[in-house]
């Protein structure tokens, strides 16, 4: 295979991706790749690497984007291309996120934006601080994300790219449903979703009406959030993102629990946390067995549901989650009379909760 036929499938590849048809895009990534190391194409083979590793990680199977990141770093060093080893490491800390470690991918991603900060290469510089965001929210630092994802916008509507600008307006609207601020988060979402509608960024639609659900959820206009989710449920479906479906599914379930419709609630976190489980997903997967406990512990079964939330106490603190730490100590709280929220107050969430079903943010 000729390197300029390897370079059109790239190429094609790449429409796909931009596209969302994860899948197929897949298929034509490794065409390419087998052509480029036909023809001992370094920067090729890199090329493949890093666009593989981003749908892997789109699609949840973040074990293969770290392997397909960590190949590209290693022909990045090959070449000796410093940009493309610092691309490589904070693609394989946002993979590394997904499976709920942050401290590494803080690390990975701090080390990428000292180099962008040295090179002057803002978008990327933007990317590094969206990431830094993300790790941030998951550790259970809101206050510090929602002024790192603030820093990213910034600069990403500065340079005018509107699909990132897009993603940091969601990591705010997420960050602002955790800190407590419901309307903030609705805004944050509604914008987003009509700047991915212009572009027509498939993903980001998803994405953004998950967001508006959960918004909405909050507000107590559970109607209204069902029909958003089953907006977000459909194109997840549809390209494919196991991730995201994952965390709608148990947003659903959170809703039906809310309008004590238990039965269809606890199929939702049922078929939620077995996705969880393929994609390795301790966050999701503590949200789940909080959902079910909360459920059991509604229904009468106290023995059950002490299981389910001792279980998610040890977990969140064993992965470093603040805030779900918080989640699962409050629902210990109140099987023994009462829920204490004082840990919420200590992470800086406007988060209160008196009476069970807990409309779980």
């Amino acid at each position: 295979m000729k390197y300029s036929e390897a370079d059109k499938i790239f190429e094609r590849a790449e429409s796909l991706r931009q596209k969302s048809r994860y899948r197929t895009s897949l298929v034509l990534f490794g065409k390419a790749l087998t052509g480029y190391f036909s023809t001992r194409d370094l920067h090729g083979i890199m090329g493949c690497q890093l666009s593989m590793g981003d749908v892997y990680r789109m699609i949840g199977d973040f074990d293969r984007a770290v392997e397909s990141y960590s190949a590209a770093l290693a022909t990045g060093k090959k070449i000796g291309d410093n940009t493309a080893i610092a691309d490589a490491k904070i693609n394989i800390g946002l993979s590394l996120r997904g499976k709920g470690d942050w401290r590494n991918a803080l690390k990975m991603s701090k080390d990428s934006l000292t180099f962008y900060k040295k090179t002057k290469d803002m978008q990327a510089l933007a990317f590094a601080l969206w990431a830094i965001a993300g790790a941030l929210r998951i550790k259970g630092d809101i206050a510090k994300a929602i002024t790192t994802y603030r820093e990213s916008l910034e600069i990403f509507k500065s340079l005018r790219l509107m699909p990132s600008t897009g993603y940091c307006l969601c990591g705010l609207g997420g960050t602002s449903r955790i800190a407590g601020l419901f309307e903030e988060s609705l805004r944050y979402y509604r914008s987003a979703n009509t700047l991915f509608a212009g572009i027509r960024d498939t993903f980001g639609m998803a994405y953004s009406f998950c967001g508006i659900g959960n918004a909405f959820r909050m507000l107590g206009e559970y109607d209204k959030a069902l029909s958003s989710f089953r907006r977000a449920s459909a194109i997840y479906r549809t390209i494919g993102d196991r991730v995201s479906y994952s965390y709608t599914l148990w947003s659903i379930g959170t809703t039906h629990k809310m309008l004590r419709e238990y039965q269809r609630a606890r199929g939702f976190f049922k078929t939620a946390q077995a996705l969880f489980r393929k994609t390795r997903d301790p966050r999701g997967i503590i949200y789940c067995r909080l959902g079910l406990g909360e459920i059991a512990m509604l229904e009468g079964r106290r023995s059950l549901a002490e299981k389910y939330i001792k279980e998610s106490v040890v977990n969140a603190r064993r992965y470093g989650f603040k805030v779900e730490k918080c989640h699962a100590e409050m629902l210990f709280s109140y099987l023994s009379g009462k829920p204490k929220t004082s840990c919420y107050l200590g992470l800086g969430l406007r988060l209160h909760f008196n009476e069970a079903p807990f409309n779980i943010p």
